[in-house]
């Protein structure tokens, strides 16, 4: 397929997004379990809350440029009883507006005791966070199965699709809130770090998992069943068109194998290896700027992954087309 990069940043940055708020619903769940005894102030998690935002605007302003007829993206919605792209549509503001009254009750000082069950109590803000928890695994599972549910390009037909589209939300998500833990609450900085680094190395292995998949896959379609033409030996000399089309521009990414393979390394390299490396070093130094590299690196590399994930895909139509 031919990757458009306007889905690349939407989905990247959303995946950071939704990892990074469920890095703070994480946090505040263990200052009240007190596997962390040094609750960090309310503003902590405001202002977290408004980078998430940020985070999902940035995504939501990437998605309007890959819309053939932006003006009539306010129908999506409307067949979210078949479309899982209806159904993240929806999602999507749902999260947002989740994650917006969540940090409203922390700036404006709004939080107070909703439930005690024993030793643990359950405030008004841990419970919009765990609804928000919730609305972001449906945004992830939303996301993944748009991919996921597409069974002719059996690269995505798969649920390593959705698994990994959580696994690398969730690590860079929290290698993002521990870089906002190194300027805003040092107490933190072990506790994001280290699922960081567990999200991270699960993450490695699920897409790891993914390509070995992929690489053993045999193709459904052939150059017979592609044309039709019942024959042992068939020799595609020509496309069929003097001209390039939507079919030989959209379904093809037209960069060659050796190229793939230097992305292939290049992302299993920069979102997994480097950030792992950099991640211990940083919390074991203590060095903001080792950790923000660790970040940056990962989502330079999560770019490379994603523009894989669609450039891997290998419509059937390619095997008539993608011959000039």
């Amino acid at each position: 397929m031919h990757p458009a990069f306007s889905v690349i940043f939407l989905t990247t940055l959303l995946g950071i997004g939704q990892g990074l708020f469920m890095a703070l619903i994480t946090a505040q769940t263990y200052t009240r379990v007190e596997l962390i005894h040094v609750e960090e102030p309310a503003r902590f998690y405001a202002i977290g809350a408004l980078l998430v935002l940020v985070f999902v605007a940035l995504a939501l302003f990437a998605s309007f440029f890959h819309l053939g007829r932006p003006e009539r993206a306010w129908r999506t919605p409307s067949q979210w009883r078949t479309s899982w792209l209806s159904r993240e549509v929806i999602a999507l503001p749902t999260f947002g507006a989740i994650v917006f009254i969540y940090g409203l009750i922390h700036w404006f000082g709004l939080d107070f005791e909703v439930v005690k069950i024993g030793g643990f109590s359950v405030s008004l803000s841990l419970l919009i966070g765990i609804i928000g928890v919730a609305a972001s695994l449906t945004l992830f599972l939303c996301t993944g199965m748009i991919y996921a549910c597409i069974r002719f390009l059996q690269e995505w037909a798969t649920p390593l699709t959705v698994v990994n589209f959580v696994m690398l939300g969730l690590a860079s998500g929290f290698t993002v809130a521990t870089v906002y833990a190194t300027f805003s609450a040092p107490n933190l900085i072990n506790m994001f770090g280290g699922w960081a680094i567990v999200f991270t190395a699960v993450a490695g292995i699920t897409r790891i998992s993914a390509l070995i998949r992929n690489a053993r896959i045999k193709p459904k379609s052939t150059a017979t069943t592609a044309i039709g033409v019942r024959h042992s030996k068939i020799r595609q000399t020509a496309q069929g068109a003097m001209g390039g089309s939507f079919n030989t521009r959209e379904y093809f990414h037209g960069k060659p194998a050796s190229f793939l393979r230097l992305v292939k390394w290049g992302f299993l390299t920069m979102v997994f290896v480097i950030p792992l490396i950099l991640l211990a070093l940083g919390l074991y130094k203590k060095v903001a700027v080792v950790i923000l590299l660790a970040a940056v690196i990962q989502y330079i590399g999560l770019l490379m992954e994603r523009w894989f994930f669609f450039a891997q895909a290998r419509h059937p139509q390619n095997i008539y087309y993608q011959t000039a």
